[in-house]
């Protein structure tokens, strides 16, 4: 990756560049031109870094990844395909104890990812086998089945005597070091890679994005079927964050598109 790039494009992944169904057909385009335009794109997600290699290489993409909601970041080294790992977290055992102590506390049980079945899983996720042994390779953050909003309040009140905190997905609520969010993450790759004056255009759908668009130069939020994450409805409504005019994958590329035009003309 270049590290004099002037602009990042910052996506999450599911429900922002992705459907429901996983696919990304419509930004497909998009993608290209940024390839060809040498700007990196560069998945934020809270999926693993199994998960996200796989995408990669499903979609031609060779940029560094931030994984499990900042948790942890990975890139390749130049002329090799040897890889580099920067760590902001706590590990997955470490914060399993903590969900656990978290659960008797709000005296609701909390339930992990890792501890469904394969069947439940799957209707959760509509993931294929490898998906989901892709999925439950966990490092540094503990997903769990989304509680009731009032308990999720209450985990929430907690969570700063813990050091942790947490995020509530479309899918699945997810629990980190407090050490470790999406903007802190895009902030650390802007160091390492020595380029702090890059613009950072960041694309995201649900509560888990708000430290990456809070952090952006330009944060776009991109809806669902049923409009936009209530929990970004905030920033829509101050003029902090943009709009996306359709969800998934076409929103995203019209988004990116006009946000690129624009700086295209600025510079004429």
């Amino acid at each position: 990756m270049k590290n004099n790039s002037k602009y990042w494009i910052v996506t999450d992944l599911d429900g922002t560049l992705m459907d429901d169904s996983y696919d990304i057909s419509p930004a497909k385009k998009t993608l290209n031109m940024l390839s060809g335009m040498a700007i990196p794109v560069i998945p934020c997600t809270s999926k693993t870094a199994s998960e996200v290699r796989y995408f990669r290489d499903e979609n031609g993409l060779t940029d560094p990844f931030i994984v499990e909601n900042g948790a942890a970041i990975y890139g390749n080294n130049l002329n090799n395909s040897s890889e580099w790992e920067l760590i902001l977290g706590k590990s997955y055992k470490e914060l399993r104890i903590t969900l656990m102590n978290i659960s008797k506390e709000v005296g609701y049980h909390l339930i992990p990812l890792n501890d469904l079945s394969k069947n439940q899983i799957f209707r959760l996720t509509g993931l294929s086998d490898q998906g989901i042994i892709r999925a439950l390779d966990r490092q540094w953050s503990v997903p769990f089945l989304n509680p009731p909003d009032e308990i999720f309040e209450k985990v929430k009140l907690i969570c700063d005597s813990y050091n942790v905190h947490v995020f509530k997905g479309n899918r699945m609520s997810h629990l980190l070091s407090s050490e470790s969010h999406k903007g802190q993450a895009v902030n650390k790759l802007k160091v390492y890679l020595q380029n702090k004056d890059v613009k950072i255009i960041a694309l995201g759908d649900s509560q888990n994005d708000l430290p990456l668009l809070e952090y952006a130069d330009i944060s776009i939020v991109i809806p669902g079927k049923n409009g936009p994450n209530k929990y970004l409805q905030d920033g829509i409504d101050k003029g902090s964050f943009r709009l996306a005019n359709a969800p998934h994958a076409e929103g995203w590329s019209n988004s990116v598109e006009d946000v690129i035009k624009s700086f295209e003309n600025y510079a004429k």
